[in-house]
């Protein structure tokens, strides 16, 4: 770890690659050749559908965003990234995010200087090594977050699935819109359409998906029905139409339409992009390393998806991240390295060039099939059943406030509340303290003298587990005053407790003060260094006398 911290990230780098393609052979190319091409062909469905839905104002250009950002990113970001088996792209979540810049002041041209921006964002957060991060984020939040997001994905459908044409700002906006202005419009045949792709897509064998993905074969199967029913009367669904045969956008970042205005404006944006590339991408490298049992470095692969991001937008695409889905594709069809991620790219400027007409035939309803299908399995779904089941209430609170914030509110503050709520209820937690007593027996505590008077009485162990700080000390003093009368000597374990702050240390004196002018005699037991220091340091060790301290319960009890 010390010469990791030394080590200049392009030695990094080299180290990672060296590591990688040692013993590199005809065979594992092979491997990644063929995991490549099973990636692109799950990759060419969902590239067209989250670009189609990134930038609803022009489809056409949204698809070839997809298709763009798919290419560029497996390039770029995927032979730069963390480990060997990163697939990045355009995801379903970020489609959430580009909606409310896209249809904002500044339209395409704001999107792409928010990439460009989250880029750099991810660039220097990889530089500075917040790549763990990740930790901090309680499971629940993020479960609620994939699952909010995953709501709002299904929703922003709901104009393809049902044929019309959706107004509003923000998610709750055109649900509203839909329920109030367009049900008299829906097309009936665009609602068939999408439903076919739903069926096909759960029915679909999952061994046949190893050869040849359902969201592909769904897809090419409605777009040859769109084709054999076009002459029937009254048939009509809007089909993607012509895109570029380029790998660059018809319309691409134009520095010249860029001013400080601009940019000061989309700081906000640029940084929720950033946020949820960071999260997307991480937890899909650790999933994705459990899965494979290798190494993955989140800092290294925090400045390949902010290098990435910061290209993209010359090319035209839309943001990027790591995709789970796609990368546990090239896992699970064998993958070997990231040149798994290159040979997807090249696939995809095959289809780009060779089928621009076919894609030109399918219809929106079909990407809105792909799109609602892959946002019900983005659900965690035996995870948040566990919540449910087991009734772990604060995971369930976290779980549902954050889904809630997620669909209502901006994704930022979705996450930002999701942690908030997480730490109080982790400092809620904290002020319990666990406090047990055990009668013990009197003649074997330490310093038993059968000439005193009160020999006779008994002794008790008080066991303390937790943080003894202000919120709780009181809760300590006032159960040992209440079996004050029951006893004569106490025997204050301490090993389970960790902190102790002034505070709850003020409190414990003038109990055992109060005790000792009674009578009583106290001893403290397994009292860690972090909470010594501050009983000495208050006076409290030279009260009660440091002769009654032990370092464990078996020290002052007396042997048999």
């Amino acid at each position: 770890m010390k010469d990791r911290k030394k080590r200049p990230f392009f030695k990094h780098y080299k180290k990672i690659f060296v590591n990688e393609f040692k013993g590199y052979n005809g065979s594992r190319l092979v491997k990644d050749i063929l995991a490549g091409l099973t990636v692109g062909a799950v990759a060419l469905p969902l590239a067209l559908a989250f670009g189609a839905a990134s930038i609803e104002s022009n489809p056409a250009l949204g698809i070839a965003a997809g298709l763009i950002t798919a290419i560029v990113a497996g390039i770029v970001t995927g032979l730069l990234g963390g480990g060997s088996f990163q697939i990045s792209g355009p995801t379903g979540a970020m489609t959430v995010v580009l909606g409310s810049i896209v249809g904002g002041q500044y339209g395409v041209q704001g999107m792409f200087v928010a990439t460009a921006l989250a880029g750099i964002i991810l660039l220097v957060a990889g530089l500075f090594r917040f790549g763990k991060i990740i930790q901090f984020i309680p499971r629940p939040v993020i479960t609620g977050f994939t699952s909010g997001i995953a709501i709002v994905i299904a929703l922003g459908q709901l104009g393809n699935f049902f044929g019309v044409s959706l107004v509003g700002e923000t998610t709750v906006d055109k649900l509203i819109y839909f329920f109030t202005d367009t049900l008299g419009d829906i097309n009936v045949w665009a609602v068939v359409f999408t439903l076919v792709v739903v069926a096909i897509m759960f029915v679909y064998p999952k061994k046949w998906g190893k050869i040849v993905p359902s969201s592909l074969v769904a897809i090419i199967l409605v777009t040859v029905l769109a084709l054999v029913m076009q002459n029937v009367e009254g048939f009509a669904v809007n089909t993607i139409g012509d895109i570029p045969n380029s790998i660059i956008n018809s319309e691409t970042l134009d520095f010249g339409a860029v001013s400080v205005d601009m940019v000061v404006s989309l700081i906000g944006p640029a940084f929720t992009i950033a946020a949820l590339g960071m999260i997307e991408s991480l937890l899909c490298g650790i999933c994705a390393a459990n899965m494979k049992k290798e190494k993955f470095d989140s800092n290294v692969e925090l400045i390949a998806q902010g290098l990435g991001n910061m290209v993209i937008p010359f090319f035209g695409g839309v943001p990027s991240t790591a995709a789970i889905a796609r990368t546990s594709v090239a896992i699970k069809s064998g993958g070997q390295t990231r040149l798994t991620g290159l040979v997807q790219s090249l696939f995809l400027v095959l289809c780009m060039f060779l089928l621009p007409a076919a894609i030109a035939l399918v219809p929106y309803p079909a990407l809105a099939g792909v799109l609602i299908v892959t946002a019900i399995r983005m659900n965690e779904w035996k995870t948040i059943k566990n919540y449910f089941k087991y009734k772990t209430w604060d995971a369930i609170v976290m779980f549902l406030i954050t889904l809630v914030a997620t669909v209502c509110l901006d994704l930022t503050y979705a996450i930002a509340i999701g942690v908030v709520l997480s730490l109080f209820i982790m400092v809620v937690k904290l002020t319990k303290i666990q406090i047990e007593d055990s009668e013990v027996d009197n003649t074997k505590v330490h310093a038993y003298d059968p000439d005193d008077a009160n020999h006779e009485k008994r002794a008790t162990v008080v066991y303390l587990s937790g943080a003894l700080f202000f919120a709780n000390a009181e809760e300590f003093a006032k159960k040992v005053r209440k079996i004050s009368d029951q006893y004569d000597r106490f025997i204050i374990a301490m090993c389970g407790v960790m902190y102790v702050d002034v505070s709850a240390v003020s409190v414990i004196e003038e109990l055992v003060a109060d005790e000792l002018q009674k009578g009583k005699g106290f001893y403290f037991t397994g009292c860690k260094p972090s909470v010594m220091a501050p009983l000495k340091k208050c006076g409290f060790v030279d009260t009660v006398g440091e002769a009654n301290f032990f370092s464990s319960l078996d020290k002052v009890l007396l042997p048999n």
